[in-house]
């Protein structure tokens, strides 16, 4: 059959368009068989991926980073007869700048290797997440995560990962702080939180572990919650939130890691949401998350 890759040239700050032709001969080398569709603007390639599915394109093939991964899956959710309805096969083409995803599920960040694992035609389920109706396959957040994900995006003197970090550093300094009620299978909280993270994948932002134990194969999600009242209780945090094993922030003091099927959250005055790292909202209270065990056919090696 034939392919469908969706290519967003914007991003990791345009450099995807600047590799689409080593990405084409990579797929060509492979003898995959596709068809090219380059997103033109913010917010089309939901609308490409589900044309791609209902016209009977497969794999549908996301060209980019987390933000391409999780608006493609979106895509091929719309064009889902039900919510019990498998979607895919999804392959990937890591031209982002963190490719999260990527990492967490093993797949090479090589091009030629990427193009060879399309090829194969391996598929395994995967679990995705949804938050307020919007799928999302690696991880999502509310509070401190998404504030640094704006400040992140009007960063444009510095490249690469450091600029997370960098942004970091500011959304810290600002200290915003939420009261929140939080309910899941088993449990509630109630009271101050400086963030609420939802993993489907445990690492986020190309060096944040912010749901270490998170599984995109264990059918649940894993999500953190926790305060921190002062700046410096918080920058005493940051480096542990790099650690994806023993010395992990959810070891600490006043930072809860939990599973469940499903999370509710209320949080007194507006924050921002993403899911994927795309901003969702800048000012949301209630948000309803879910998981979707095994519902993803992801192409994998």
């Amino acid at each position: 059959m034939t392919a469908k890759v969706i290519l967003n040239p914007y991003a990791n700050r345009w450099k995807a368009k600047a590799r689409w032709p080593e990405a084409e001969s990579a797929l060509k080398a492979a003898g995959v068989d596709f068809e090219l569709v380059i997103s033109e603007g913010p917010g089309l390639i939901i609308g490409l991926a589900e044309q791609a599915a209902r016209q009977g394109f497969s794999p549908v093939i996301a060209a980019g980073g987390d933000g391409t991964i999780g608006e493609v899956v979106n895509g091929l959710a719309y064009a889902a007869q039900s919510e019990k309805e498998l979607l895919g096969p999804l392959g990937i083409l890591p031209l982002g700048s963190a490719n999260d995803l990527v990492d967490n599920l093993g797949l090479p960040k090589d091009l030629v290797e990427a193009a060879r694992v399309i090829a194969a035609g391996k598929t395994r389920l995967m679990d995705l997440g949804c938050v307020n109706d919007f799928y999302f396959a690696n991880n999502s957040a509310i509070g401190l995560e998404p504030y640094v994900t704006l400040i992140e995006r009007r960063i444009t003197w510095i490249k690469g990962i450091i600029r997370y970090l960098v942004a970091a550093v500011f959304g810290i300094m600002d200290n915003p702080q939420w009261t929140a009620k939080i309910e899941w299978d088993d449990g509630v909280y109630e009271g101050p939180v400086l963030l609420v993270t939802v993993g489907n994948g445990p690492r986020t932002g190309g060096v944040f572990y912010m749901a270490p134990h998170a599984d995109p194969f264990d059918g649940k999600l894993t999500f953190v919650y926790g305060y921190r009242k002062t700046r410096g209780q918080i920058f005493k945090l940051l480096p542990l939130t790099m650690k994806p094993g023993k010395g992990s922030y959810v070891e600490k003091e006043g930072m809860w890691e939990r599973q469940a099927t499903w999370v509710k959250i209320h949080i007194e005055g507006p924050a921002p949401v993403h899911a994927d790292g795309e901003i969702i909202s800048t000012s949301i209270q209630d948000l309803e998350y879910r998981i979707f065990p095994e519902r993803l056919k992801i192409l994998l090696p």
